[in-house]
Order: structure tokens, then C-alpha cells, then sequence
């Protein structure tokens, strides 16, 4: 067996109000490995990884790396033991060039240097690893790929010798996934130890050695993954089966009930998001948009949902226009929306009475313009035990809620009763196996019930899996439209990324 580079012994968190986020944990990464942490959300992943970071102090338990006892007051404490992390969402400022960028991260453990000498030692580092990145751009012109490459460069170049990598693929294209692993397989070669954070179990069991599993705070496996399957891993991760292929049953096309017609919006910047899309929706059809987030995909949705402006063309409900219609006249005539932000769709610091009936408010109000809120505990009562959504207290504000349970409250509201259309954004970012396969045979079984959903996903497996027809956005514009047999990953990958492919 090789040294280990990490070695956490009895670790316990225990946090004020009496959470106990993990319990007695024993996680050992071994030198040069690539190494899977698997668990759904509030299993204790991020936690455990949090306090290898120096970000929280544990409540118990001990600590190694490289075989040296730690304690770390902060992050400052593990990158000088060469600890890096590259979280889900980038530290970079995006005005400012790559070179700028990496020399603000140097000079935060390092004194006295030199721009002259960031870039020299940026130039060495790629050169070893094997990856280049234009160091006068500025990061704003860069692709997402690209970006997370230079959050690489600067854990490397702080000399880090270990890597946690926390959801690396979640906004990556397919072309940009491959790019990452060969990156990855390098960095294993030079002897990097990486410790891998995912929910996407394909890519667990293709790049790392071993994988650890966590639940409920407690580690129930570790395993080499070739000797496992994604079965055998959703089954550790949840304790009971998990369909991860969904049985959906063959459509015949109906009528159209959204029409889109040339449609422009423009984002919070004043610029051009959404450029001259069309598309029809049919009854009983999921028509999946596949892109990189940013690429117009929110400025669409909330155009369509009546939250952001149209600046041209139309938008058609059963040929009826709505094009200028407020939100709650649209709901009326049976359009939900499920936003790409659980910050956005759910009110956090209210109770989950409150967020059962934002979108409805007008039915739960009374005489004198009160709340009936009787009528509205019984309408989350049912809300909550018919999507299960397990929660303590109806008055419990729903920032305490995992985010499993959080997306299912937010997707319940919008589908309890029975809408025509529904704009599903994003509708399993960040879940767990669980959580997601509830969702997606949710989404299967509106469907079948001759709902139509218009479903904006980052998530390729899920577009490919629900979909019956595809349409791929690029920088605001449809690239390309088809039934998910027509696309292969690799066009679908060169689509998403501006190429066109005949």
C-alpha cells in the first residue's frame, strides 16, 4: 500500500443547535490517487472537506497529511501544507487578465514578488503539467474550460500537493469534460493526490481509483471503483435501489401549446442574451435546451415565465399572445415555472407554509386582503407528503431544508395542480442521485399526463434521457434541433461550444 496524503481519523462536527454533521468519520487518500467522495446532499461531504480545508474547525478527530499531525486555523493553514481547492464556482475577477488574476492569488501567501516572476513561474508550472492558458486575456473572454484551468494553475503554482476538486464537471461541455480528465490523469502521473467531489456516478467510476461513500454524516464504503458499478454505488450513496435509466414511454406528436416566435431579450447587462429564437412546444412532449449555462438559457426562461422584458417578436399559449402578460395572469392560464435558482423560487428565511403558496398567493386570500393561512398549512401539508419533502415543522423557514428537499418543495408547488406548461430550469442542478431520480421521473410522469415542459438543462445525460426533442443553445441563438438520437456526446459537446457540425 502506498503513503497516504490524507489521513483524518474520528472526525466529528457537531454544531451549536445540536446538528451532528458527521460522526466519527476515518477518510484516508492515498499518494497519488485519484479518489471519489460520493454521498447525497447532506451526507457531510463539503463539510468533511471544509475542515480538511481549514475553513471549520472539527469537534473531534485528528488530522494528517503526508503523515504529519495538523490543525488548521484557516485555508491559509492547508495551502501551506499544499493543500489547494478549485471550488464549483470560480474566485476569479473577470475584468482582469489571467496573469493579474494569478499574481492577486501569489502574492496572498507570498510577499515582495514580482509580476515578471508570476508569470515565469505560470509559464513553468504549464509547461510541466502539460496545459496552456492565454495569460494577457481577460477572463471574461475565456470559455468556462479555460477558466477552471487557471484555478488549477493557481492552486499548482502555491505549490499545492493536493487537489480537491468539488463538482469540476458541472458546467463543463463534453469536449471540455475530456479536456479536464486528461489534465487530471496528468497531474496523477506527476503525482498529484486528488480527492474528487461529483454526483455524475459515470465519471466517478471513469477516472478515480477508489472511492469513498458517505451517509448521514458516517462513512458506509470505500471501494476501488473498478471492482463497483454505478448501480452498486447509487445503492451505497441512497441504501436502496435507484433507477439511473428511466423506462419513458414513445409519444406521438400533438398540438402546439407554447409558441415562440423571434424572440430578443436582453440580460442585466443591457445586452443582447436571447437573439431571434423560435421554437414550438407540443402537449405531452419535453423539449430539452442543451447549452453551457450563460449562454441566454435564464433570459429565455424568464421571458417566457413573464419575468424579464421581450424586446421583440412573441410568445403564444394556446395561440393566445402573452407576450406582455404579468406573471400571475400566465400562472392563471396554466404556466408553471421552476427557476434555475432555489435563491430565486423559494423565499429562504420564510417558513415552508409561505413558500407552498408563493406563486399562488391570489387563491389563499380572503376577505379584507388576509391570508387564509388554515386553507394554506393544509395546502403545504398535502404539498409536502404527496412530493415528499421531509421537513420538521410546517413553520420551519426552509433555509434549513437540504437542497433535495428544497427543489422538491419548489418543483411540488409548481406541478401540484396540474399546469399546461412547465418551464423546468435546471430542475436537478447540485441534487443528489435521489433527489434527481425522483425529479426526473416527475418530470416522465407529466409527460405521460400530456403536460408540456420545456426543459433547460447543463446536464447532457438528462437532456439525452428525457427529452423527445432537442434544441442547442448557443450565445442566444439555436444552434441546432433534432430528436436525442440525432446527436452524438461529441456533437453535442462541438454544438454547445459554437461549432456548427452538419
Amino acid at each position: 500500500m502506498s503513503e497516504l496524503a490524507i489521513e483524518m481519523r474520528d472526525v466529528w462536527k457537531v454544531y451549536p443547535d445540536g446538528t451532528i454533521a458527521l460522526r466519527g468519520v476515518n477518510f484516508n487518500v492515498r499518494k497519488g490517487e485519484i479518489h471519489g467522495l460520493l454521498g447525497e446532499n447532506g451526507a457531510g461531504k463539503t463539510t468533511l472537506m471544509r475542515i480538511l480545508y481549514g475553513e471549520i474547525r472539527p469537534s473531534k478527530g485528528e488530522i494528517k497529511v503526508f503523515g504529519k499531525k495538523v490543525s488548521f486555523k484557516g485555508p491559509w493553514d492547508a495551502v501551506k501544507n499544499g493543500i489547494g481547492m478549485v471550488y464549483q464556482h470560480f474566485s476569479l475577477i473577470p475584468s482582469f487578465t489571467v496573469l493579474e488574476n494569478l499574481y492577486l492569488s501569489l502574492t496572498s501567501i507570498k510577499k515582495g514578488i514580482s509580476i515578471d516572476y508570476v508569470k515565469k513561474l505560470a509559464n513553468e508550472v504549464m509547461s510541466k503539467v502539460g496545459f496552456e492558458v492565454p495569460l494577457d486575456a481577460k477572463v471574461e473572454d475565456l470559455a468556462v474550460g479555460v477558466q477552471q484551468r487557471i484555478e488549477i494553475l493557481k492552486t499548482l503554482m502555491r505549490d499545492a500537493k493536493i487537489l480537491i476538486l468539488d463538482e469540476p464537471t458541472s458546467v463543463l461541455t463534453p469536449i471540455e469534460v475530456e479536456e479536464l480528465f486528461k489534465t487530471l490523469t496528468r497531474l496523477k502521473n506527476l503525482g498529484i493526490t486528488i480527492i474528487f467531489i461529483s454526483h455524475k456516478l459515470k465519471e466517478v467510476k471513469r477516472i478515480t481509483d477508489r472511492v469513498t461513500v458517505l451517509r448521514k454524516g458516517r462513512v458506509v464504503g470505500v471501494v476501488d471503483t473498478k471492482e463497483v458499478s454505478e448501480v452498486d454505488l447509487a445503492k451505497m450513496m441512497v441504501g436502496r435501489e435507484v433507477l439511473l435509466r428511466l423506462k419513458k414511454v414513445p409519444i406521438s406528436p400533438k398540438e402546439p401549446i407554447l409558441i415562440i416566435e423571434d424572440l430578443w431579450v436582453k440580460d442585466d447587462r443591457g445586452l443582447d442574451a436571447v437573439r431571434g429564437i423560435s421554437l414550438t412546444l407540443r402537449k405531452g412532449e419535453i423539449l430539452g435546451i442543451a447549452g453551457i449555462q450563460g449562454n441566454g438559457q435564464r433570459e429565455l426562461a424568464e421571458a417566457i415565465a413573464g419575468l424579464r422584458p421581450v424586446i421583440k417578436g412573441r410568445i403564444l399559449l394556446e395561440n393566445e399572445d402573452i407576450t406582455n402578460l404579468p406573471p400571475y395572469l400566465r400562472y392563471r392560464k396554466g404556466l408553471s415555472f421552476i427557476p434555475d435558482s432555489r435563491s430565486v423560487g423559494l423565499i429562504l428565511d420564510l417558513n415552508v407554509v409561505s413558500n407552498s403558496i408563493l406563486t399562488k398567493l391570489r387563491d389563499f386570500v380572503g376577505k379584507g386582503a388576509t391570508i387564509l393561512w388554515s386553507k394554506a398549512r393544509e395546502f403545504a401539508s398535502n404539498l409536502t407528503r404527496r412530493f415528499n419533502v421531509v421537513v420538521e415543522s410546517l413553520n420551519t423557514p426552509v433555509k434549513y431544508l437540504s437542497g433535495g428537499n428544497q427543489q422538491k418543495l419548489m418543483v411540488g408547488r409548481e406541478v401540484a395542480v396540474l399546469p399546461k406548461v412547465i418551464i423546468a430550469s435546471e430542475p436537478t442542478h447540485g441534487l443528489d442521485v435521489s433527489a434527481t431520480e425522483y425529479i426526473r421521473s416527475l418530470l416522465i410522469k407529466l409527460r405521460e399526463m400530456g403536460v408540456a415542459i420545456l426543459l433547460i438543462s447543463s446536464d447532457l445525460d438528462e437532456v439525452l434521457q428525457l427529452s423527445d426533442r432537442i434544441a442547442v443553445i448557443y450565445e442566444g441563438k439555436i444552434m441546432a434541433m433534432g430528436r436525442p438520437q440525432d446527436f452524438t456526446l461529441e456533437k453535442l459537446g462541438l454544438l454547445m461550444g459554437g461549432v456548427k457540425v452538419e
